[in-house]
């Protein structure tokens, strides 16, 4: 226990900055997932062309290689921001393509007639999509969506390579300070327990809520 009392903040920095990076990432990867989901089984060509190339790209990239170039990468452009900014980016970056995925599976299980039904009543494809497709489509990627952000929390341990605070990064100052190494990782997965299980509890709750049997 000493090595959590006597360095209670130091810990609690790092929990706070994983929390931050998986709640900023996760809702924007969460936007723009089922923005490029849309792409993905949208009529216009050029948009299902983006998509593909989208998902493709970044679910067969390494997440670190992908922290280089966002982190190191983007300044080159003139794009200076700081680098939680960066890491949030490429996080949301590498999460959407597996929430897209997740998105479009769900999309996928809602039957064909529903939408040419909408058509039929002169509804847009947008329209069709918002109104008639995601709702029902919702019930069905509640389960992987949860997952991915579990995934995701696990994740942002990358950014304690690039001087982003999180929880990971927490072990480095500890052990210079000569703590156990044992104990110091034994604190910081207990972080990342209580992280991983918050999140598969809310999922479990909204799909116990929406998740009804059809």
């Amino acid at each position: 226990m000493d090595v959590l009392t006597q360095n209670f903040s130091l810990y609690a920095n790092g929990f706070l900055g994983t929390v931050e990076l998986t709640v900023y990432s996760g809702l924007l990867a969460l936007a723009v997932g089922i923005v490029i989901a849309g792409f993905r089984v949208s009529p216009v060509r050029s948009l299902r062309v983006f998509g593909t190339a989208w998902v493709t790209v970044l679910r067969n990239t390494p997440l670190t290689l992908l922290f280089f170039a966002v982190l190191l990468g983007l300044p080159r452009f003139g794009i200076i921001l700081p680098f939680k900014t960066f890491a949030v980016s490429a996080l949301t970056a590498y999460t959407s393509a597996f929430i897209c995925e997740a998105v479009r599976s769900g999309i996928n299980t809602v039957p064909g007639g529903q939408g040419e039904a909408a058509r039929s009543l002169g509804m847009t494809f947008g329209q069709t999509l918002s109104l008639v497709v995601m709702p029902q489509a919702f019930r069905a990627v509640i389960p992987p969506v949860g997952s991915t952000l579990i995934a995701l929390a696990k994740n942002s341990a990358i950014a304690g390579s690039f001087s982003v605070t999180e929880l990971l990064g927490t072990y480095r100052p500890l052990n210079e300070l000569g703590y156990s190494i044992v104990w110091t990782f034994v604190w910081i997965a207990v972080g990342y327990l209580v992280i991983t299980l918050s999140i598969s509890a809310l999922f479990n709750a909204l799909e116990k809520h929406f998740g009804v049997a059809r």
